[in-house]
């Protein structure tokens, strides 16, 4: 009997978790051919999202529920939660039904096809039109820097096999960029397409320092072009500056008398070459942070405590019993059934 696990990192999502899980627990009641477990892995959220989740727990095994010590970041923590899964068949799903859990079933369907990844990519967005235009344009810069294949408005959403996860954990990458370990290894995989909505309950999580981050990550982990760029440009600028000194020398002879440019021109040449300068400083120290980075070897994420991870995978509850789940959830006290590390 084959097992799926479903990965969902959580953070402050307090008005989506207990929807999340009873969704999806309604559609693996449609496979039942399948044992499966649900893993949320909290990066330590402020509000009420531990409690909620703890009594989904008490009532649901297949349930499991990992809380950080404290927030390990968008990247960290979901890969901890990766490397905790037993299925067969992984699926990763965002706690903001951005994601849509509607998707599962066709994803399932396509594994048993004999595809090893199944892919979820963006067709179109209900966030605002010019962050997903811009969303674009980086996913088609990296595409064309990038050495390998990558795939567009992919975000890490889908299905992988338990082979594909296990190539992933290979890589040893202690700060990895997750869709472009699945570009880079490159096995068949079956391409989904869904218009994501625009978030109904919280606030996004991402701000603008997570987006660099993840966007920088792409490049520095896909591509040497940025260094080899800084080369260019420095024997560009080398020869620009010599041909113009050229210049200024044979119009000075031509014209002497005649001739002063005053130090405007040289004062503007000053600030034009530093600023390239420092641009290129900046993509070195990327590279040098991941190096960095690379070095350190830290854990994914540091567990404060764990739920429900000494039960096996189990077939789904059935629907009958789903209003009576709701009551006892509803009933049981945040701590019940919990162990800690």
């Amino acid at each position: 009997m084959k097992t799926i696990s479903i990965i969902t990192p959580a953070y402050n999502e307090e008005e989506n978790v207990e929807a999340l899980y009873l969704r999806i627990r309604e559609i693996m009641n449609g496979f039942r051919q399948y044992r499966y477990e649900h893993i949320f892995i909290d990066n330590a959220s402020t509000d009420s999202t531990v409690a909620i989740l703890k009594r989904i727990a008490a009532a649901d095994k297949n349930v499991k529920i990992i809380v950080n010590t404290r927030n390990f970041g968008h990247i960290r923590s979901p890969m901890h939660g990766l490397t905790q899964t037993r299925g067969d068949a992984v699926i990763g799903i965002a706690s903001d039904f951005q994601e849509p859990p509607d998707l599962i079933p066709e994803m399932i369907r396509a594994w048993e096809e004999g595809y090893p990844t199944v892919l979820c990519i963006k067709r179109s967005s209900g966030e605002h039109g010019l962050m997903f235009w811009l969303r674009k344009q980086y996913y088609r810069l990296v595409e064309r820097l990038s050495s390998v294949r990558t795939i567009q408005n992919y975000t890490g959403f889908g299905l992988y096999e338990r082979r594909v996860i296990d190539l992933v954990m290979s890589f040893q990458d202690p700060y990895p960029y997750f869709r472009g370990i699945i570009a880079e290894i490159g096995l068949p995989s079956k391409h989904l397409y869904f218009d994501q909505p625009a978030r109904k309950f919280g606030i996004t999580k991402n701000n603008w320092y997570t987006l660099y981050d993840i966007g920088m990550l792409g490049v520095t982990n896909l591509t040497k072009v940025p260094l080899r760029l800084a080369v260019f440009a420095g024997f560009g600028g080398a020869l620009l500056a010599f041909t113009v000194a050229l210049a200024y020398l044979i119009y000075k002879l031509l014209f002497w008398r005649s001739f002063s440019v005053g130090i405007a021109p040289v004062v503007i040449g000053i600030f034009f070459f530093s600023s390239i300068q420092l641009v290129f400083l900046g993509i070195l120290g990327e590279y040098i942070g991941a190096i960095h980075t690379q070095i350190l070897k830290r854990p994914y994420a540091i567990e404060n405590e764990r739920i429900n991870f000494e039960y096996a995978p189990d077939f789904p509850l059935p629907m009958e019993g789903g209003a009576q789940v709701i009551q006892q959830m509803a009933a049981r006290p945040a701590g019940a059934q919990e162990g800690a590390l």
